[in-house]
């Protein structure tokens, strides 16, 4: 981590021009934004979220996953059929969003097209840059809320695909979003790799997250390797396109081999591991191996939309992993699970994440004058503590994406 203080970081045409102890003479006709006493930072990437789920986020916390989904998840989400329900649950959604310290987003919505179009709608006016998903699955309990056949998933899909290419949003854009194995069948999952292959479109989806999930992908896709074998074989698992898997606590060798040979970006998912009892992924012998990692919220089983808590609970995740289930592996650092929810996450995007000169210009300014009275702090600490008291709740006094201001 890199830290300047009182410095100049430039934004021209959207991209950052780097970060000078003096403005530079050529950019001297800027506007000068003072942000004197102020934490000036990268804004924050979320690379999993589910965006329907925030209406009953922190609830249900008592069960595991594929309970969780059948007694919580599934009867919330069959709701947003109705237009009415869905445009008001996404107008809080996206509101939220705006004033968060999250500047981009890989998002889920449900399988219902219409609802989702209203959820890229309102992603579009938040200033956010955003992946928004149509989620598809042909097998569920209950059935009301599974597609009513493989077909005519795929072509719901690719409705919403060219409807939402039709819009011409600039911040926001479709990714195939098969929600996971155990709810997509095999029609379904070769549908949606021709669709991703159609429109040059991304794939964000879940992986082996839950031991009973894990096996039931076994019986399901008996001739399968592992888990991450089934994506593969439909052309939804990285390669030629780009690729998010959310989870991966219970990767094998071989899977994990897989989601680097096919540069697989994995979204960690601390809160929502801990919450539905899924366990704690490897994330530090991940980074060590060369996968692409990121940072996410994944509400609503992560309890809390904030990306600083989604930092913190990182760290305090991987001690956990040290402490009990390897002593050899070392726990995550604060700039360590800073990268991860900048840089890490950004990378899925482009160059996001870093104020290094070209890289897009998404920032957060927070005041973090609420901390506690006594000495200064080094800039760091400061900016450590103003994660852990989670400061973006009420301390951000700007926000940008892309160059833009959004408040």
């Amino acid at each position: 981590m890199e830290i300047r203080e009182n410095a100049f970081v430039v934004c021209e045409a959207g991209v950052c021009r780097g970060v000078f102890d003096a403005v530079p003479e050529r950019y001297g006709a800027l506007e000068v934004i003072d942000c004197e006493n102020l934490l000036v930072m990268p804004g924050m990437v979320d690379l999993h979220t589910h965006a329907p789920q925030y209406a009953f986020c922190g609830t249900g916390m008592d069960y595991e996953l594929l309970t969780w989904l059948i007694r919580v998840t599934f009867p919330e989400e069959l709701k947003y059929a109705d237009a009415e329900y869905a445009a008001a649950a996404y107008d809080r959604f996206a509101q939220m969003m705006a004033r968060s310290a999250t500047t981009r987003a890989v998002i889920f919505g449900t399988r219902h097209a219409e609802a989702t179009l209203m959820l890229m709608d309102r992603m579009e006016k938040s200033g956010l840059v955003s992946y928004v998903g149509k989620v598809n699955m042909d097998r569920c309990d209950p059935k009301a809320l599974a597609e009513p056949s493989a077909a005519e998933a795929a072509a719901d899909t690719r409705r919403f695909i060219e409807e939402s290419l039709r819009r011409e949003y600039r911040h926001t854009k479709p990714i195939v979003t098969p929600r996971f194995v155990p709810s997509c069948s095999d029609q379904l999952m070769a549908a949606l790799g021709e669709l991703r292959r159609t429109y040059g479109l991304p794939v964000q989806s879940h992986l082996s997250e839950n031991p009973d999930e894990v096996e039931l992908v076994r019986e399901l896709a008996p001739w399968s390797a592992f888990y991450g074998d089934v994506y593969d074989h439909y052309g939804l698992f990285g390669g030629d396109c780009n690729t998010v898997m959310a989870h991966c606590v219970h990767s094998t060798p071989q899977e994990v081999q897989r989601l680097r040979d096919n540069g697989v970006w994995v979204a960690h998912c601390p809160s929502s591991n801990m919450n539905l009892s899924s366990g704690i992924a490897p994330i530090r012998r991940y980074m060590e191996q060369g996968l692409r990692v990121g940072l996410a919220t994944d509400v609503a089983a992560g309890t809390s939309p904030s990306m600083f808590r989604a930092t913190t609970d990182a760290i305090q995740l991987s001690k956990l992993y040290q402490r009990c289930m390897d002593g050899n592996a070392r726990a995550l650092t604060f700039p360590e699970s800073f990268y991860l929810a900048t840089k890490g996450g950004g990378s899925f995007f482009g160059r996001v994440g870093s104020f290094e000169e070209g890289y897009a210009f998404d920032a957060v300014v927070l005041d973090d004058s609420a901390g506690a009275p006594g000495e200064a702090m080094p800039v760091q600490e400061r900016l450590q503590r103003a994660f852990y008291w989670e400061l973006d709740r009420n301390g951000i006094v700007m926000k940008f994406a892309d160059g833009e201001r959004i408040f």
